[in-house]
């Protein structure tokens, strides 16, 4: 006996075919870059942390077994270029506060009297001393999203940008630049702004004077 197909089984399986291949192009080109500017979206991100050491303080000043107490803590976190060190002295005496000051300088570095705002309450004649550490990183680098060469959109590719933007937030001194920037005072100073002119000119001349130098031959 000849079986005979259904005809609506005929009818669909063109159907079936044509969602199996659907789902398989779906699964090829997942992770479709959508940026069509040339703007990078892996940006560098600034993250703070700050790090709090309470020094006990006297009428007098800061007893030395608090300033030794201070000065390893600083060694132990190893202050470099980009670190902000500031001070919650409000309830301290002036002489304490001098004190600080001077150790500040004895370090190496500006102690600023505006401390940021961190967590418990100051009691008295306590120093609380903040070391405001910023780094600089890209998240989500690198990024291999992009499972296929397929570019409809003509957009970048997901790790667009990772490389470059990763080495500057590596490499930048002071990460709090990326920010805002360095802000200069307003003034010009013109010792400095007329040192390359005097340079300049001030530099001896080359080719012996400007004179060329005559070879002179024995003729016979």
């Amino acid at each position: 006996m000849k079986n005979i197909e259904p005809k609506f089984t005929r009818t669909l399986r063109p159907v079936a075919f044509a969602l199996l291949a659907t789902v398989g192009l779906s699964g090829c080109i997942g992770g479709v870059a959508t940026n069509r500017t040339l703007y990078s979206d892996n940006q560098p991100v600034v993250s703070r942390t700050n790090y709090v050491f309470d020094v006990q303080t006297s009428a007098s000043g800061v007893p030395a077994s608090e300033e030794r107490r201070l000065t390893d803590w600083f060694d132990a976190l190893e202050l470099g270029y980009g670190d902000k060190v500031s001070v919650d002295a409000g309830n301290v005496s002036i002489a304490a506060r001098d004190d600080l000051v001077e150790i500040a300088d004895r370090e190496g570095f500006i102690l600023n009297m505006n401390a940021p705002v961190t967590e418990g309450a100051v009691g008295p004649g306590v120093a609380r001393v903040v070391v405001t550490r910023s780094v600089a990183s890209v998240p989500n680098c690198p990024n291999w999203e992009a499972q296929s060469d397929a570019n409809p959109n003509n957009a970048t590719n997901p790790g667009y940008g990772c490389s470059v933007n990763s080495n500057l937030a590596a490499m930048i001194a002071d990460p709090e630049d990326l920010l805002r920037g360095q802000r200069g005072s307003g003034e010009t100073v013109v010792m400095s702004s007329t040192k390359a002119i005097d340079a300049y000119r001030e530099a001896a001349p080359t080719g012996n004077g400007n004179k060329v130098s005559e070879v002179k031959s024995d003729s016979k």
